[in-house]
C-alpha cells in the first residue's frame, strides 16, 4: 500500500480539498492498492446515454463574477433560469449551494462533491499536485473504503484502474461524465420539484417592505 506524500503540496491541497468541498483532508489515510481497485470493478450501475458535460461549465464566470454574485445573494431571475436546464443549475454558485443542500436531504451531497472536485483537478498543471489530488479523489470518492463512495459502473471503475496507472486532469473523465447524468437524470428534476426550490422562488417573489422613516 503507498502512502501519500504530504508536504508543501499536500498542504496545498487540504486547503484547495478545505475551500471547494467543504470537508478538511486527512493524512493518515492510505491509497488502496491495484487489487483493491480491481475488486471494486464488480460494482454495477444503470447504463446511461452520454450525455456530454458541457465543456468549460464552470469557466464560463470569472472568479469576479462568481465572487460578486456570491455576495449580492441570488436573484429572482436567475433562479427561475435553474429550472430550464441542469447546466443553468450548475454553473451558478448559488444553484450549487442550494442543490448541494437538497442532495443532502436525499443523502447523495457525495455526487456533487465528486464533481466538483474534478472540476478543480482539471484547471491543476504541476504535475505533483495533479498526482496528489488524484490520490485524493480516489480515496474520498471511488474507493470502496470510503464513507462517500459515489456510484460507478464496473466499466467505468475499470477506466479509473488502469488511468491510476499514470495519473492525469482527465484519470476521472467518465466517472465525473456518469456522476453528472446521474444528477441531471435523478436528481435534478426532484429539486426543481421539491419545496426547497418552491420556497426559495416564492421569498424571492415576495415584495420588499420599505424601511419606514
Amino acid at each position: 500500500m503507498l502512502r501519500r506524500s504530504w508536504g508543501q503540496s499536500g498542504r496545498r491541497w487540504g486547503n484547495v480539498h478545505s475551500r471547494i468541498l467543504g470537508t478538511p483532508a486527512t493524512q493518515g489515510s492510505l491509497l488502496p492498492t491495484h487489487s483493491c481497485w480491481t475488486a471494486c470493478s464488480c460494482l454495477s450501475a444503470r447504463p446511461f446515454k452520454d450525455e456530454r458535460i458541457p465543456e468549460g461549465i464552470c469557466e464560463k464566470q470569472t472568479e469576479a463574477e462568481a465572487e460578486i454574485e456570491e455576495l449580492r445573494g441570488p436573484m429572482l431571475e436567475d433562479v427561475r433560469l435553474w429550472a430550464q436546464s441542469f447546466e443553468q443549475l450548475i454553473k451558478s454558485p448559488h444553484g450549487r449551494a442550494s442543490f448541494r443542500q437538497f442532495l443532502k436531504t436525499e443523502f447523495s451531497e457525495e455526487n456533487l462533491l465528486f464533481w466538483l472536485a474534478c472540476e478543480e483537478l482539471k484547471k491543476e498543471t504541476n504535475r505533483t499536485m495533479v498526482e496528489q489530488t488524484v490520490k485524493q479523489i480516489y480515496e474520498d470518492y471511488v474507493s470502496i473504503l470510503s464513507p462517500r463512495e459515489v456510484s460507478l459502473d464496473s466499466r467505468v471503475r475499470e477506466v479509473i484502474n488502469n488511468n491510476m496507472m499514470e495519473p492525469t486532469s482527465q484519470t476521472f473523465d467518465d466517472a465525473q461524465q456518469q456522476i453528472y447524468t446521474l444528477m441531471q437524470r435523478d436528481s435534478y428534476p426532484r429539486f426543481i420539484n421539491s419545496s426547497v426550490y418552491a420556497d426559495l422562488i416564492k421569498s424571492l417573489e415576495e415584495p420588499q417592505t420599505p424601511n419606514e422613516s
